[in-house]
């Protein structure tokens, strides 16, 4: 069997455990939100076709903003009340596609690698059913209601289970309205609901680090990980000039600033945007601002920089990284920009997903040496510190 697969990830739960004023899987893990990080794990892997996911109703306005940028994600269906409820949903939805086999993975698992999602294609192409498991370390202990032992369980034959959870598409969905129309809805997770059916469910080697996030402390936990995990650590450099012209404004990082004249450029001239795109850029060795936004391109005339570090920032994420830090320096004689450095501070940060504490701004003259000591032009220089993970390099 070698047709298409699909997944299914379930994002419809309150998630109140974890705090946070808003459901876990909305709630940011070291600067990108939880969903995200796990949607994006599936729409990146070359196997897989269509991700559908399964939101709360109402959720729809906080998912659109979780998952911005994210190309191929269909649009989410409404979960139900039960998770089993909520599989089936997504479940039905995809029949349209006609999958053959299907992955369901909870949007609270956010560090699934492309090795255990090989592993669970491949085992549902000989198993039919099969899920991730992973050995238990500790020695278990079966209590009674008095809290006594009442035995020593033999934990070699003992698994905790995990998603992605894989299955042959039409074995899965049949399942679920068997179990639908005979009112039972009380499955914790779809092995359980496969193994009710009468089919035999494999498990396969799961990964440690494939973790569930529930509670506050399980987000620190998650912090820490990810940051682990990006541990290829770049620095690039940027460095922009724009001269004055006519004008009666300037765009000082995604700020209008009034002035008696103005940048001339192809796009709006933000000399800090541009030098800024180009730190990113070159932190990633991907080329520079000209190279994706050529100035002979009429379609980039006189368009608003903050399109270009968004891309830039964009390819950041699409890489699993991270913007650690962007720190940029002005040089020129006026206009002063100092009285605008916060909200340049926060336009940057916005643009590019960040908070504004990973974001320095700092102006300076040439001591009227030079063509900025002149007033013939504004100078910007700029770092952008990028972390990615350690197979990007």
């Amino acid at each position: 069997m070698t047709g298409m697969v699909a997944a299914v990830v379930v994002a419809a739960g309150r998630g109140e455990r974890a705090g946070g004023g808003v459901p876990k899987q909305y709630r940011d893990i070291a600067g990108e939100p939880m969903i995200r990080t796990t949607l994006s794990s599936l729409l990146n892997h070359p196997q897989i076709g269509p991700v559908q996911t399964v939101i709360f109703p109402g959720d729809e306005g906080i998912y659109r903003g979780a998952v911005a940028g994210l190309d191929g994600l269909p649009a989410p269906v409404a979960g139900g009340a039960t998770r089993q409820a909520s599989v089936r949903a997504g479940l039905e939805v995809l029949t349209s596609s006609s999958p053959d086999i299907v992955l369901i993975h909870d949007a609270a698992r956010p560090f699934l690698t492309g090795r255990l999602i090989d592993r669970a294609i491949a085992a549902a192409r000989v198993a039919g059913a099969a899920v991730p498991g992973i050995v238990i370390p500790d020695t278990v202990k079966e209590i009674d209601a008095a809290a006594t032992v009442a035995a020593t369980l033999d934990r070699s034959r003992l698994r905790i289970v995990q998603t992605p959870q894989a299955f042959v598409f039409d074995l899965i969905l049949d399942a679920h309205r068997r179990a639908a129309a005979a009112g039972l809805e009380s499955f914790t997770d779809d092995a359980a609901l496969a193994e009710w059916a009468g089919h035999r469910v494999s498990v396969f080697e799961g990964e440690a680090g494939n973790v569930k996030v529930t509670t506050s402390d399980d987000f620190a936990r998650a912090e820490i990980m990810h940051l682990a995990s990006l541990s290829d650590i770049r620095t690039g450099n940027g460095f922009d000039v724009h001269v004055f012209g006519d004008g009666d404004h300037v765009m000082i990082g995604g700020i209008r600033i009034p002035h008696s004249r103005g940048l001339t450029g192809h796009s709006d001239a933000d000399v800090v945007l541009h030098a800024l795109v180009d730190a990113i850029l070159g932190a990633l060795a991907d080329g520079d601002i000209g190279a994706h936004f050529p100035p002979s391109d009429p379609q980039w005339k006189g368009a608003a920089s903050d399109r270009f570090l968004a891309f830039a920032c964009e390819r950041v994420r699409a890489r699993r990284g991270m913007i650690a830090h962007l720190d940029v320096t002005v040089v020129c004689e006026e206009p002063r920009v100092s009285p605008h450095r916060d909200a340049v501070r926060a336009r940057i940060a916005a643009i590019a997903g960040i908070p504004v504490a990973r974001v320095g701004v700092k102006a300076t003259t040439s001591e009227k040496l030079g063509f900025t000591g002149r007033g013939e032009g504004m100078v910007a220089m700029a770092t952008a510190t990028v972390r990615l993970p350690w197979s990007a390099a």
